[in-house]
């Protein structure tokens, strides 16, 4: 019996879950961080915690954005907005929703242990005007404010006191909490129970404010790390949808009967990321103990030396998009080409200067990555590792599950690392404020794990994120993306292309966003 056969038939015991004809089972190759939806932001975390939890606002089918727990929104001045909020919401447990759950939730977003304090700071500080009013009075404006409501949930004050759970949970010091395991949220689905690694069981919300366009009655997620048990499952209908098929798979898959795959570019950028700021890198060996990193000239040679068509044909079969853009989206950029061209595939170049930093002999380092994220993550780190060796480079991959790598990466104890970043927001700023930006007050730079400092950039993106006037923000953003290009900040890789695989009879809406909304999906079986 093979190994996959072993594995599937022990994800048949283990559903545990009688299978109507409006159950959803569905599968990805990792699990979720965390239930606390305001201390871990990850996609599959954020959008399996977004069938419980709900925002302000709501994407639509078609992207744009829609009415959720706020059906009215004002902008009364540059700094100040107020909104209408839904009568007649409750929580699961039965607690009225009401102005008072966003004040709290957009306080408890603040918290240091937060990654999505710097959406929280930027869209101001939050009153209850009444019940059903809530005012936003920010220190300065932010341009995109509907949209960084996007990213933050909003909880039961009366359940997370109740609880003594006021403050997320320190995900990086493997901090558990009531939160950890227990939701209350006032969105479509509701939680039935939890085994981590194992499965997550969802019901039904009968109360939820909103109409469901689809019939699902209940779902369980699943998370099977191996590609070929994902894919074994999937064909034998023991799971109805896989949101990560493996690249190598998909033309197969769209050839089987009973099989149909949706796909198209996620908003996201996969990118290589570098120690900057210590003298001394944590894992390497290096001649007289520097850190290479520093020197923009070694940094460009890494880039130069990466043959992303391989990684394209070879590794991703055909399911990447390069480029040498730094944001999320080429919206982001404007879809200006030059800001998205890549530097060229040149090992003469990049040998060269390599020999003009010091470093013609290479030298020693370790590559932090996760293996259960993002599509090939660990087989493209392995590949970059091969292709830095012709410059002598001697790259050691530690490939991780990413409930490892990630509180691995918030304590910056990395040198060299692979990482993605992106979302349902195509902006700039998305990238700019938690990513590119040098690491300082609020939550700006928090994912910023190499601690790089581009003045220049840093200064233009600041800019950027107050500025009200279109024109002048689209030449700001464009001269602090050409900043962090020219520095070699990051070296970008690729954007991904999503497919999504499932059972002939499940419909649901593709999203960009990699983001399954449950509510939208019907199963005919």
């Amino acid at each position: 019996m093979t190994t996959a056969r072993r594995l599937l038939l022990g994800l048949a015991c283990c559903l545990g879950v009688s299978a109507t004809a409006q159950t959803l089972r569905w599968a990805s190759q990792g699990d979720i961080q965390t239930l606390d939806p305001h201390s871990q932001n990850e996609l599959l975390t954020n959008s399996l915690n977004g069938q419980v939890y709900e925002y302000l606002l709501r994407r639509m089918p078609d992207q744009s954005l829609g009415p959720s727990l706020a059906t009215e929104w004002t902008r009364l001045s540059p700094t100040v907005w107020r909104l209408k909020l839904r009568a007649s919401v409750k929580f699961h447990d039965g607690t009225p929703f009401t102005a008072e759950d966003v004040a709290f939730s957009m306080q408890r977003l603040r918290d240091a242990n937060s990654p999505f304090r710097v959406y929280a700071f930027a869209v101001g500080a939050a009153r209850a005007l009444d019940p059903l009013t809530i005012e936003f009075v920010q220190d300065k404006p932010d341009p995109i404010f509907l949209e960084h409501l996007l990213n933050l949930h909003i909880m039961s004050k009366r359940w997370c006191e109740q609880h003594r759970i006021t403050r997320p949970l320190n995900f990086k010091a493997k901090e558990e909490s009531h939160a950890s395991q227990n939701m209350n949220g006032t969105g479509p689905f509701m939680l039935v129970s939890r085994q981590p690694g194992t499965k997550t069981v969802y019901k039904r919300n009968p109360a939820w404010w909103n109409r469901h366009e689809g019939n699902v009655q209940d779902f369980v997620y699943l998370p099977i790390g191996n590609d070929a048990t994902r894919l074994a499952a999937l064909i034998s209908g023991e799971i109805d949808l896989v949101l990560d098929p493996a690249p190598r798979d998909v033309a197969r898959l769209r050839s089987l009967p009973g099989i149909k795959v949706l796909d198209g570019p996620e908003n996201r950028l996969i990118f290589v990321g570098m120690d900057q700021g210590r003298d001394k890198l944590l894992y390497a060996k290096v001649p007289g103990d520097a850190n290479p990193f520093k020197d923009q000239r070694m940094r460009r040679a890494m880039y130069q030396a990466i043959d992303i068509e391989a990684i394209r044909t070879k590794l991703m079969n055909g399911l990447s998009l390069p480029t040498g853009g730094v944001t999320v989206s080429p919206l982001g950029s404007f879809n200006d080409p030059q800001l998205e061209s890549r530097l060229p595939y040149d090992l003469a170049a990049a040998r060269k200067l390599m020999q003009e930093a010091g470093y013609a002999d290479g030298f020693e380092v370790t590559m932090d990555c996760p293996n259960n994220r993002y599509i090939n993550d660990e087989e493209i780190c392995i590949a970059l590792a091969t292709m830095w060796a012709q410059l002598k480079l001697k790259v050691r991959v530690n490939a991780q599950p990413r409930a490892l790598v990630f509180p691995k990466l918030e304590k910056l104890d990395t040198s060299l690392y692979l990482y993605g970043w992106g979302g349902g927001t195509t902006d700039a700023e998305i990238m700019f404020g938690p990513v590119l930006r040098n690491r300082g007050a609020d939550g700006i730079g928090y994912a910023n794990y190499g601690q790089w400092i581009n003045e220049r950039g840093d200064e233009l993106a600041a800019a950027s994120a107050l500025e009200a006037s279109p024109e002048k923000r689209q030449a700001l953003i464009k001269a602090a993306l050409q900043a962090y290009r020219e520095a070699v900040t990051i070296i970008p890789l690729h954007r991904q292309v999503i497919p999504w695989a499932m059972r002939s009879g499940v419909s649901a809406v593709h999203s960009p966003a990699n983001w399954l909304s449950v509510d939208w999906v019907t199963v005919q079986k």
